[in-house]
């Protein structure tokens, strides 16, 4: 039996999540006796379109082809390398962002094609449930997004979907890195009106832009606004358990939301649907859950 072979094209290797989705790539290859190569778009939406393009261009043959690819995209679903992928008999998976061609690809190419996702809106709902325990008697959430998208689009309808009416919102918005979520911060600390507002929770769409906002919180000048700012709550999503979930337990976080990696459940899908000759169902979603629970996080107030 041919070693089957697959390419894993993620977002950036500057983000703790995107990082898991190729570790959990790699054991899951190891695993099924298969190979994979993991590629990094430096959130460029053109570099990964460029990457795709020149993985499935490059294979001339039966032997040099990838028998799937496996995308999480920057901007859109590439819809132009998906049928290229399709016809040229590479299967298609994409991750973490709905893609309106998948059923015509389904019917018209023999090739897997389908998506998995994080429930998005699950995700957000779960974050509106602990606003909710962590501020019983309401407040205000500074709320970092992702960039526009799917994903970040489907935490805050979730989010705004579940928190309660007394817990008021205002957003930032940041690229799913440390780093952006810091600068975008920053530069809402430097507005004149922030110096009025009055925030209790810093709410992230992801781990490391919560650590980004909580960095730049914390390097504020010495004085009455740093103070200001001492004692606010921080979430994020992710919950990776060497980031996420031990900033919870060292007390850096308050609550985060544990995402599975879903990459492993790709290649499992592939692998099934390329040996079996069954195409999977269209979409799958993985499951999140709070960290902690929900129950003890409202506890922890009383």
């Amino acid at each position: 039996m041919a070693t089957l072979r697959f390419v894993v094209a993620l977002t950036t290797n500057d983000n703790d999540y995107q990082i898991e989705q190729a570790a959990a790539a790699e054991l899951a290859a190891k695993r099924l006796a298969a190979k994979v190569e993991i590629l990094y778009a430096n959130n460029d939406a053109v570099e990964q379109s460029q990457q795709i393009l020149k993985v499935i261009q490059s294979s001339s043959s039966a032997d040099s082809r990838p028998d799937g690819i496996v995308v999480e995209p920057v901007g859109t679903p590439l819809p132009s390398a998906a049928r290229a992928a399709a016809a040229a008999g590479i299967g298609w998976v994409i991750l973490n962002r709905d893609a309106d061609y998948i059923t015509e690809l389904r019917k018209s190419f023999k090739s897997p094609v389908f998506t998995i996702s994080s429930d998005h809106e699950e995700i957000g709902r779960i974050q509106g449930q602990q606003f909710a325990a962590l501020l019983p008697q309401g407040g205000t959430v500074l709320y970092i997004q992702g960039p526009a998208g799917d994903a970040a689009a489907g935490r805050t309808r979730g989010m705004l979907a579940t928190k309660p009416a007394n817990i008021q919102t205002k957003l930032l918005r940041g690229n799913w890195t440390e780093a952006s979520a810091e600068k975008a911060v920053t530069a809402w600390l430097r507005l004149s009106t922030s110096r009025n507002e009055h925030i209790d929770v810093v709410g992230a769409q992801d781990d490391s832009m919560a650590a980004g906002a909580r960095k730049a919180f914390e390097e504020q000048p010495a004085g009455p606004e740093r103070e200001k700012w001492r004692n606010l709550l921080y979430t994020g999503c992710d919950g990776l358990p060497k980031t996420g979930q031990m900033w919870v337990r060292q007390g850096i976080l308050k609550a985060t939301v544990v995402v599975p990696a879903n990459t492993g459940m790709a290649l499992e899908m592939l692998v099934k649907a390329i040996r079996g000759g069954v195409n999977p169902l269209e979409k799958a979603f993985t499951a999140a859950t709070s960290y902690p629970s929900i129950e003890a996080l409202a506890g922890k107030k009383k």
